[in-house]
């Protein structure tokens, strides 16, 4: 410290701005990788023990959430079980981790995934997320014998309303009062373009006000919808200047709809490569690389957190979405190894501070109208 700086401190100056820890979250890799497929530890892709031990190795690094993605594509997701069913059951052997699901608005209906996101957050006390997607496919619509597809701007259009719908079936419970610990269901109506819906929610409000809602995209569109109604943002990812020009467009345009930056966590996905030495990793990284596919961050330990810690710092993005190989223990280099060296930097949090979602990410819960 400069004998200035030290002056200005005696004299009561301000405190240094608090430093932006990263918010990290993995994706599981499920079985779809030839490397998931011929690993010899591999198990079958409905055995819960290979959600569990991703999901115990994410919360010992203590990660926002687990995000089990998918859509409902019979040819992609062969042997997958069905995401909230998984969740609802690791609930029960994880105690702080947020868990999410994927969950399609082009052929679901909003009162029975409203429901349904709604028990996994009561069921998890306050630890669930939905992570909101369209489907295009006709063979998708042959599942739910629904033949066609909508066109873009029909599948924008009705999720935008579903997730509206969603949460005002959420927010249709009366708060709790001494004597009511859950309140009280009130009947409830929407009348849209999209949705013509009556009666009365089943499930109490959630422990977080509503589950997380999360995003993915980077286009125009995207970038307004996650403003409006996103609580988490997933992208692609690039470089680091890149970066910095997405997340300030997209924050900015979140005071048109009366949020405050902080009300929107944008995550890039990311894939790190580690190596003994940052040469090491070169001819790993030569391999795995996608020019369309996620940003790397490779090299030791040490240049990834390094790196990741520079790139939150640098406002590029708010923390990322690690996509690991799908292999077994796929997690564990990194939260082995670079964990430790992010909470050295105090880039990380070394224990969970809270109990939801939604304190994890820093987001306030949302205000019961009623």
């Amino acid at each position: 410290m400069t004998a200035a700086a030290g002056h200005a401190g005696a004299a009561g100056a301000a405190a240094p701005r608090a430093r932006k820890r990263i918010h990290l979250a993995a994706r599981f890799p499920g079985g779809d990788g030839t490397a998931g497929r011929t690993d010899p530890r591999s198990r079958s892709r409905a055995d819960f023990a290979s959600f569990e031990a991703p999901a115990r190795t994410a919360e010992r690094g203590t990660f926002d959430f687990f995000l089990l993605a998918e859509e409902p594509r019979p040819h992609e997701h062969v042997g997958h079980p069905e995401p909230l069913t998984v969740l609802s059951a690791l609930a029960a052997v994880t105690d702080r981790l947020g868990l999410a699901a994927t969950a399609d608005t082009t052929f679901n209906e909003p009162f029975e995934l409203a429901r349904r996101f709604a028990t996994l957050d009561h069921l998890s006390a306050g630890r669930a997320a939905w992570h909101v997607v369209t489907s295009s496919g006709a063979r998708t619509g042959e599942n739910f014998r629904r033949g066609g597809f909508l066109d873009r701007a029909g599948r924008r259009t009705r999720a935008a309303e579903f997730v509206r719908t969603a949460r005002e079936l959420w927010d249709s419970w009366t708060p709790p009062v001494p004597g009511s610990p859950d309140g009280a269901p009130r009947p409830f109506a929407h009348s849209g373009p999209q949705f013509e819906i009556a009666g009365e929610f089943t499930v109490p409000r959630s422990p977080q006000g509503h589950p997380v809602i999360i995003l993915a995209g980077e286009c125009g569109e995207a970038r307004e919808s996650a403003a409006r109604a996103a609580d988490v943002l997933l992208t692609r990812g690039g470089t680091l200047e890149a970066g910095r020009a997405f997340y300030a467009d997209t924050k900015a345009r979140l005071a048109a709809y009366g949020r405050k930056p902080d009300d929107l966590k944008i995550m890039p996905g990311v894939t790190v490569v580690l190596g003994d030495s940052d040469s090491d990793t070169a001819a790993r990284e030569h391999t795995a690389y996608d020019p369309d596919g996620p940003r790397f961050f490779t090299g030791t330990p040490e240049t990834v957190a390094a790196e990741m810690d520079a790139f939150v710092s640098a406002g590029a993005a708010d923390g990322f979405l690690l996509l690991p190989p799908p292999t077994p223990g796929g997690l564990d280099a990194f939260v082995d190894r670079v964990v430790p060296l992010l909470r050295e930097r105090g880039a990380l949090r070394t224990e969970y501070e809270g109990t939801t979602l939604r304190s994890h990410l820093g987001l306030p819960d949302p205000v019961n109208p009623v």
